[in-house]
């Protein structure tokens, strides 16, 4: 049996923390910092984090095959070119919902970049809550709150953050079971990805915006990004846009 290890990565505190990519071209963890609109990059080698800013709230960013990165921000697909930090508009979607913009996306395996939009939050970090009519895959119990990022592992298993439940738990997709549950050191967890040379290693993202003065006297590393290894899975790497 593995023995789990979790350990902070980016001490560099995020309001928001997202959408994590592993980038094997830079051994690098790409990231957004919704609220605070950055595109971050913490290099693992040097241990430096570099960002850049954007002008609006970035949902999500994603590799790009030419290089590069494409990235959802505000009402707006972009791609983001990281040495010269500039920030080219693809394109421009319901200018008619002025209190939408792009949350989370990902590519397919056929390297097209699919991101979705929601309503703005109704204060920081608080999100307006809506049931959908939809298929039922796990029933979250109360402690693990709401789901949130997701990744799937190279056995085909989905593991999601749940935020507010602090932990990421793993569930058989076929059976709708929980099959293991890794708590964190802070409640306001995002999402998560695999990496690391042989993506052993399971990066998880959160944030500190919604915790009020007490919440974050007892949580003084919520908003870092944490690194968990000795899950005994590997992932599997991200796709790339084609474009």
């Amino acid at each position: 049996m593995c023995s789990i290890k979790i350990e902070s990565v980016v001490k560099e505190k995020n309001r928001m923390g997202e959408c994590p990519v592993w980038d094997e071209r830079e051994n690098a963890l790409v990231y957004v910092d919704i609220n605070s609109q950055k595109v971050c990059r913490w290099n693992s080698v040097t241990n430096e984090v570099h960002s850049v800013s954007v002008d609006a709230r970035v949902g999500s960013v994603a590799l790009r095959k030419c290089g590069g990165y494409v990235i959802a921000l505000g009402t707006r697909f972009a791609f983001l070119n990281w040495e010269t930090e500039s920030v080219t508009t693809i394109a421009e979607l319901e200018q008619d919902k002025p209190n939408n913009r792009f949350n989370d996306g990902k590519v397919d395996p056929k390297g097209r970049f699919f991101a979705g939009t929601m309503a703005e939050e109704t204060e920081p970090g608080v999100r307006a809550r809506r049931q959908a009519c939809c298929k039922v895959l796990y029933q979250l119990e109360k402690e693990e709150q709401m789901p949130d990022g997701m990744c799937i592992d190279a056995e085909g298993k989905l593991w999601v953050a749940c935020i507010d439940g602090g932990r990421v738990i793993r569930i058989d997709p076929e059976t709708g079971k929980r099959i293991q549950t890794v708590k964190l050191p802070a409640s306001r967890i995002t999402s998560c990805c695999f990496g690391g040379r042989d993506y052993s290693e399971m990066y998880v993202t959160s944030a500190y915006d919604g915790l009020d003065k007490a919440a974050l006297a007892k949580e003084p590393r919520a908003g870092e990004i944490f690194k968990i290894t000795g899950l005994g899975v590997k992932g599997i790497p991200q796709y790339s846009y084609a474009a």
